[in-house]
């Protein structure tokens, strides 16, 4: 089996190295997390707090391990501010992303947060954006959009999230409804589950708007437990809510139908938020690789 040649294959360092849980991969080298992801047969993957921010250090870095960088995530604050504050923010970020040959950027919106640090608190305490404020919201992404296109040459594409403004279906759908086609979805399958929704009605109804594509399984028996008890999106992490896809719940057929059939171009990134010291990332990406790629040409 292999992917359509418009298709590639990358992994996120998230597997070795944690952007908010800073002990997990705390004494891990890049290097390390590079060399794996190689080594499983990947051929990119996405920005981490460990690699470098200046392009030249960045190419050398990634060529040394005949790697490119699919995309990075950026942490948008548009349901708050304006977009000429947000294009001032993202502006290092997106002309790195550029220079490293990137089509898409991952836009989080980080702005309309539960207070004190939002991923430790209860997932009920999460913020809800009122309906009559989203039409206005989704301009100033839409806008933000067409300026991140028109300066960097950069597609955004939307990270629905849990904790975040946009988590459920009806959110998602809200969103996508008012936001112009400049406005790119990041379709997350284990966002979608844990957020309520299965991933192929995203699919269904968004479909063309895709621009960017994270796979991530979900143990639904530790996520059932983690809304049950209401605990935080971290100790959902550090409990293994998440893993890569083929070690959860989650069926990636109908995902690899749709990339094959819609003729996706761009990158599946291969994503999963777990400790590094109870999941070793290595054979857990090489599975996850193995699992991703059989599923293509297989039209049962």
């Amino acid at each position: 089996m292999s992917l359509p040649p418009t298709v590639r294959l990358g992994v996120s360092p998230l597997s070795w190295i944690n952007e908010v849980i800073e002990e997990f991969g705390r004494d891990t080298p890049a290097e390390t997390c590079l060399r794996e992801a190689a080594e499983a047969g990947y051929t990119g993957v996405e920005t981490s707090r460990k690699f470098p921010t200046d392009s030249g250090a960045l190419t050398d870095l990634l060529d040394g391990f005949g790697l490119d960088l699919a995309s990075g995530w950026h942490s948008g604050r548009l349901a708050e501010d304006g977009v000429e504050a947000e294009m001032t923010a993202v502006a290092d970020h997106a002309r790195l992303l550029s220079a490293m040959g990137c089509k898409v950027m991952v836009y989080g919106e980080t702005a309309m947060m539960a207070d004190g640090d939002p991923l430790d608190v209860g997932m009920s305490v999460r913020r809800i954006m009122p309906k009559g404020e989203v039409r206005a919201y989704a301009q100033r992404l839409t806008d933000f959009a067409h300026r991140l296109m028109e300066d960097h040459g950069l597609r955004l594409a939307y990270h629905h999230h849990l904790m975040m403004v946009a988590e459920t279906g009806d959110e998602i759908d809200r969103l996508m409804h008012h936001a112009g086609p400049e406005v790119g979805l990041l379709l997350d399958t284990g966002h979608a589950v844990a957020g309520g929704v299965d991933y192929t009605h995203l699919i269904e109804r968004h479909g063309d708007r895709v621009a960017h594509i994270h796979l991530k399984d979900v143990r639904k028996v530790v996520f059932d437990r983690i809304r049950r008890e209401d605990l935080s999106f971290n100790a959902g992490v550090r409990t293994g809510m998440f893993t890569v896809p083929g070690d959860g719940d989650l069926d990636f057929g109908p995902l690899a139908r749709f990339v094959e059939d819609s003729g996706y171009e761009g990158w599946l990134v291969v994503e999963a938020e777990q400790d590094p010291a109870l999941a070793p990332p290595f054979p857990a990406v090489r599975r996850a690789h193995a699992h991703i790629t059989s599923l293509f040409g297989d039209k049962k």
